[in-house]
């Protein structure tokens, strides 16, 4: 019987505690076990210490999960006006609620009263005593306004501001899977500053000059836990749908406004400072190529879910990173296809992953004794912008 059969695994956009598979495997010298004449002695076959054996890893392994949970940061900056204040709270709001159905740890910036710790020092605290090397996730959400003087790009705190530059030192030392998503005006340049190796960074803004105010925010604090969201109707909403359902209706208010769209949001995740923007997607998956033919953006975002399907939730960690690695190589494949690609070649790459993907969700699939839910393969790219 698989050890692994008894735990219950917590999230991975919320990604969560993850047993190195080294500790469950191994040689059977390695294993921990009762002394044969311990087990004799209190009337104990081998089948009861195996079980007893499991029950221990097991416990261990609820301790080590607790441990390893992801944390939602959200900073609410300086309103500016009462009206931005209520409009900040609401979407700060509908992150905490988000968090509390990812059972994920939440800590609020800039709402309680101003003392002598400013807002950036607070925020730098946070970060400092934040794990830097777990699997858990950390999702950074600023809400607020920002500036830029053709130079540094700040986020609007109440009392000093952070810059990118400032905020890229902080973040310097996590290694852990990161999300950072600033909702202000001119944020375009903070993905400049904090693009880096699994991270996802995403933009209200597809340049430092489009400087009035974003409502990207609104949309995207929404999107997050709505069923509209969910594109490929995996019962679970990922970061780049979530950021693909946002975009559209912030297009939709200038549109049925009649205003001229004063901001374009942006993600990237492929760690080379460029952001993509929502018209290079169809679906989930990106139907136009950079020029300098770099991996496409997305591949990561759409691997984070804040609030996971059951399925999702439950699923044994070693065997999430397999999925997800299974599921990018499949993306950049299709990704790398054109008109010149010869398709026996193509086929010959794509069928085996295809093959062990669909090996992985039918075990998942016999082991939960229900329908899988997993994600379907699909792939996404393009800053501030891409040509």
């Amino acid at each position: 019987m698989s050890v692994t059969g008894f735990f219950t695994f917590r999230r991975h956009g919320a990604l969560s505690f993850n047993p190195k598979p080294e500790a469950m495997a191994g040689s059977r010298m390695d294993r921990p076990r009762a002394a044969p004449a311990i087990a004799s002695g209190f009337g104990l076959n081998e089948e009861v210490v195996g079980c007893l054996t499991a029950l221990t890893i097991f416990l261990a392994a609820l301790g080590a999960q607790a441990a390893e949970q992801p944390t939602l940061v959200v900073v609410v900056g300086a309103p500016g006006a009462a009206e931005y204040q209520r409009q900040f709270d609401a979407w700060a709001d509908r992150w905490e609620t988000a968090a509390r159905q990812a059972d994920a740890k939440c800590v609020r910036l800039g709402r309680e009263s101003p003392d002598t710790t400013s807002d950036r020092d607070r925020l730098a605290e946070v970060l400092r005593d934040e794990p830097k090397d777990i699997e858990a996730a950390l999702w950074l959400v600023l809400i607020g306004h920002g500036t830029f003087d053709g130079r540094k790009a700040k986020f609007n705190l109440r009392g000093p501001d952070v810059t990118g530059t400032e905020l890229a030192e902080w973040l310097q030392p996590f290694k852990r899977p990161l999300v950072v998503i600033n909702c202000a005006s001119s944020s375009a340049p903070f993905i400049n500053r904090l693009s880096a190796e699994n991270r996802v960074v995403i933009s209200a803004t597809k340049s430092g000059y489009e400087l009035n105010f974003a409502r990207f925010g609104d949309h995207l604090s929404a999107a997050m836990t709505q069923e509209s969201a969910d594109l490929d109707k995996d019962e679970q909403t990922s970061l780049l749908e979530a950021f693909l359902l946002a975009s559209r209706k912030t297009q939709e208010f200038y549109e049925q406004e009649g205003r001229l769209a004063t901001e374009t949001a942006l993600l990237d995740d492929n760690g080379d400072g460029l952001g993509t923007p929502a018209d290079w997607y169809q679906g989930t998956r990106a139907v136009r190529q950079a020029k300098d033919e770099t991996t496409v953006d997305g591949q990561l975002a759409r691997l984070f879910h804040l609030v996971p399907n059951a399925q999702e939730a439950e699923m044994p960690p070693a065997v999430r990173r397999r999925r997800d690695a299974l599921e990018r190589q499949i993306a950049e494949l299709r990704q790398s296809k054109g008109e010149t690609t010869n398709p026996d070649e193509y086929y010959a790459k794509l069928e085996p992953l295809m093959v062990e993907l669909a090996r992985l969700y039918e075990e998942l699939k016999s082991a939960g004794n229900g329908e899988s839910k997993a994600a379907k393969p699909e792939n996404g790219r393009g800053m501030g912008a891409r040509e």
